[in-house]
Formats: C-alpha cells, sequence, structure tokens
C-alpha cells in the first residue's frame, strides 16, 4: 500500500516539472501563434501519438466503446481551463492567476468529498496550507506590497471557472474509469478535449499564416504534447488511482518551484533567496503528505 501511494506521489512530482516546463518554454515563443491554435494542435499531436500506441488494444478488442459521453466530459476539463485561462490572461496579470490555481488543491479536495467520498485529514489540511503559502511567497517573491495588491477583475473571475473545471479532472477520472486500459483512456479523453476544443478555435486556425511560424515554436508546440499533454494525462490518471484527488492535485504546489528549476536549466538565472523561503516550504508540505497515510 505504501509502495502504491509513493509511486502516485513519484508520477505527480513527474507531472508537476513537465507542467512548469511549458511555462518557461511557452514564455519562448511569446505571441508568435495564436494561444488557441496552440491548444488545437496540441491536442491534436497528443492524440496522434497516443492513438499509436492504443491502437494494438483497439485492434485487439480491448477497448469497448460504451458511454463515449465520459471522455467528453473529461476531455472537456483540461480544454475548458486551457482556453479560459487564455481568455482571463486578456485582462488579468500571470501572477494573480497563479495564485488563484492554488485553490485547485482545496477545490479537488471538495469535489473529491462530493464525488467520492474521500475525506481530508488535518495532516493533509496542514500540508495544503503550508504548501499554499509556499507556492504563493514562490509567486510574489517574498514581495508584501505584491501581496496587498492583488485584486479580483473580470479575468480573474474567468480564471476561477476554468480552475474549478481544471480541479474536476482528478475525480471525475477516478470515478469514471471504467476497464479501459490507461493508455486507451487516455487517448479518449484526448480526443474529447480536441472535440471541445475545436469550435474556439476554428476561426485562428483558417487565418494563421503557418508558413510565417518559426521552428521554435513548432518546437514548443511538439513538448506541449508529448510532455505536457500526453505524459501528464497518464501520470495524473496513474496517480488518481493510487492516491485521494486532494492529494493528487496537491503536488500543483510544487509547479512554482519547478520553474524555478527550469529558469536555471534555460540560463535565466538564480532565484532569489526570498524565493527560496517558497520552496523550502512546498517541500516540507510534500514531505506532509508523504508520511500521512489515509
Amino acid at each position: 500500500m505504501i509502495a502504491r501511494e509513493l509511486s502516485g506521489h513519484l508520477a505527480m512530482m513527474c507531472f508537476a516539472a513537465l507542467v512548469a516546463g511549458s511555462f518557461s518554454f511557452g514564455a519562448l515563443i511569446g505571441d508568435q501563434l495564436s494561444p488557441l491554435v496552440v491548444t488545437a494542435f496540441r491536442f491534436v499531436l497528443t492524440a496522434a501519438l497516443l492513438g499509436a500506441l492504443a491502437w494494438p488494444a483497439v485492434r485487439r478488442g480491448d477497448w469497448s466503446f460504451q458511454t463515449p459521453w465520459r471522455y467528453v466530459v473529461l476531455g472537456a476539463s483540461p480544454a475548458l481551463y486551457f482556453m479560459l485561462m487564455f481568455e482571463a490572461l486578456k485582462t488579468a496579470a500571470p501572477v494573480s492567476l497563479a495564485v488563484l490555481f492554488t485553490l485547485t488543491p482545496l477545490v479537488t479536495g471538495m469535489f473529491g468529498y462530493v464525488l467520492l467520498g474521500q475525506n481530508v485529514s488535518r495532516r493533509v489540511l496542514l500540508a495544503l496550507l503550508i504548501g499554499g503559502l509556499g507556492a504563493v511567497w514562490v509567486i510574489f517573491r517574498g514581495d508584501l506590497a505584491q501581496l496587498l495588491a492583488f485584486h479580483i477583475g473580470r479575468g480573474e473571475l474567468i480564471f476561477l471557472i476554468g480552475m474549478v473545471c481544471y480541479a474536476l479532472y482528478a475525480p471525475l477520472v477516478r470515478k469514471l474509469k471504467r476497464d479501459e486500459p490507461q493508455v486507451v483512456f487516455t487517448f479518449a479523453i484526448t480526443l474529447g478535449a480536441l472535440l471541445v476544443t475545436l469550435p474556439f478555435a476554428l476561426r485562428d486556425l483558417v487565418v494563421t499564416e503557418y508558413r510565417a511560424v518559426p521552428m521554435q515554436v513548432w518546437l514548443v508546440v511538439g513538448y506541449l504534447a508529448v510532455f505536457a499533454s500526453a505524459a501528464t494525462f497518464s501520470l495524473i490518471q496513474l496517480a488518481t488511482l493510487r492516491l485521494p484527488s486532494v492529494k493528487v492535485m496537491a503536488h500543483t504546489y510544487l509547479i512554482p518551484s519547478w520553474v524555478i528549476v527550469w529558469q536555471l536549466v534555460l540560463g535565466r538565472g538564480a532565484p532569489l533567496a526570498t524565493e527560496m523561503i517558497g520552496v523550502v516550504m512546498t517541500v516540507i508540505a510534500l514531505g506532509v503528505l508523504l508520511k500521512s497515510q489515509e
């Protein structure tokens, strides 16, 4: 049982590192390609990759296409999150959205209780509190003035809706998964995400001048498809079957710290001493989660 939980935590540590990489690499492409086009191509490439991996199981008949609405519902969770995030960024600062994202584990815990009857212990609540404070500290770099200047506007409210959609994903996976092989299940969810995304991205897909898009942009899209989509979808599903939903999403607190690591790898400077305080807090929170057993 302990080994099973540890494998779930390890999967989510990798998840946090890969998602953080998408922020760092995504910053390299700026406004060179419509975010909706990036999201659509991301899901197309992910579906192609996972479809190739899933094909042997599909051909053997290991996948019975029953209640396909499940895949659309599950795919809508990340698809709506990405699209609402891009819409929110039109009027909200990234740092404001990063702060709101720290609410994800708590919201996931609420959905886990309602949908799955999963209770949250005091130890896990303590870990969530420490991890949330640590993540916020890293986001604001220990600057109290920036924290006090935080306010809720239209963009933040839009992002809150997207964050709630994202928080639903982990408990929904556990609720809706049947006996499909994991790669087939992930492939079907990606198709669902693509189905939800295409109506919103269609206009931008038609008007984009693809020959003018630099190769660097397509390399980033490739990273998003392979590592920040296909791999993370699989990792979060693996973790969800081994951990309570709130513990799964608690690992998102590590994302700001992993962004610092990626910045170092990409040669963008070392973190400030004040930022390291937040990193230590998120590591402590992870230690509490690893120690707690439910």
